[in-house]
């Protein structure tokens, strides 16, 4: 399976499984939430998700690195800073909470298994070839100040 690393882009990954999600919550039994509570949770994970993203391309953007994540290895600095003190992949956890806010809007509990599967699909294609990129061109310091994820 290594021919697919680093070839299909993380978007298109994260629209396919919010297809596959609304196509679960069809034969899925929906869970309720209240109109309110629903809106204002999907509001809220929709800003932090949006926040994740934003703030993980703007410091790539500051510094001057490549934000394609289909080629890694043409990396020009290591971004330690800002939203990259928390998590090494801000975008990728950006969409993993638009694909929370998309099963609470579904109303789906099966839904999340599919947001289980994004990640272990991300972190499988998208995150170890990318790290194995970064660790040639930065050595140790990148994998040991921040964890993958949050």
């Amino acid at each position: 399976m290594k021919f697919i690393e680093n070839r299909i882009p993380p978007p298109l990954v994260m629209l396919t499984f919010a297809a596959i999600m609304w196509g679960v919550s069809r034969v899925d039994q929906n869970a309720e939430l209240s109109q309110l509570i629903s809106s204002v949770l999907v509001s809220v994970l929709l800003l932090l998700g949006v926040g994740f993203a934003f703030f993980g391309v703007l410091s790539f953007k500051a510094s001057k690195t490549t934000i394609n994540p289909l080629q890694p290895e043409t990396a020009s600095a290591l971004v330690t800073s800002g939203v990259y003190q928390i998590t090494r992949n801000p975008m990728y956890v950006g969409f993993v909470i638009f694909l929370l806010a998309w099963a609470v809007y579904l109303g789906s509990a099966w839904s999340l298994v599919c947001i289980a599967g994004f990640m272990a699909f991300i972190q499988r294609f998208q995150i170890v070839p990318e790290e194995r990129a970064l660790l040639s061109l930065f050595g140790q310091e990148y994998m040991s100040r921040v964890r993958r994820w949050l």
